[in-house]
């Protein structure tokens, strides 16, 4: 008796199920891998670095001590992209702020105003009152001087005081440098127009 035998008449009609065979790879793909493989391992244990790692752009050492080069290769910073990370959500794209919550920057006395006051504001920030173009606005504004350098902060200054028809001079990072020395034991932040009005 064989097992058909067994079987009833529904189950010998009964297709047979598939079923997955182990099928390998073809023989072309394994040789490719193993041979990547192989070049991998050769370049890496053959590969010599000579180059320092404080060289690292592969500039001769005279190169990198010269203080001209230092001088010639400093990246201009965007001081648009520093407003857009750092003050946007406050003060708007449009510099108009928010109104009666944060002062706009466009046609503002204190951006037009002393390059220092500014350069204060930005360095420590503001608590308390301040008057903008008429109105006030009883706020904070946090300080910068952890959060962003001289550079960036002058970068920033000098983006606000030329767009949305601000049109004031551009404010140099020595000016920045000056004004943190200055004050560089200040703890609080500007108690609005009562303190910025007397520097």
């Amino acid at each position: 008796m064989n097992d058909n035998d067994a079987l009833n008449d529904a189950q010998k009609r009964e297709k047979i199920d598939p079923s997955e065979e182990a099928k390998s790879l073809p023989w072309f793909i394994t040789m490719t891998i193993g041979a990547l493989l192989m070049w991998s391992a050769t370049y890496i244990a053959e590969t010599v670095m000579t180059a320092a790692p404080e060289d690292g752009d592969n500039r001769a050492p005279q190169v990198l001590a010269s203080t001209d080069c230092a001088a010639t290769d400093k990246v201009a910073i965007d001081g648009g992209a520093v407003f857009q990370g750092k003050c946007v959500a406050c003060h708007q794209a449009n510099g108009q702020g928010i109104p009666g919550v944060f002062p706009p920057l466009a046609a503002s006395e204190w951006v037009a105003g002393k390059p220092e006051v500014l350069a204060n504001i930005l360095l420590h920030g503001i608590s308390g009152k301040l008057t903008v173009k008429g109105v006030a606005y009883n706020g904070q504004m946090p300080a910068f001087k952890d959060l962003l350098t001289d550079g960036e902060i002058a970068a920033v200054l000098t983006h606000i005081r030329s767009q949305w028809d601000n049109k004031s001079e551009a404010i140099d990072e020595k000016l920045i440098t000056t004004v943190r020395d200055a004050t560089k034991d200040r703890a609080n932040p500007y108690n609005g127009d009562e303190e910025l009005s007397k520097l």
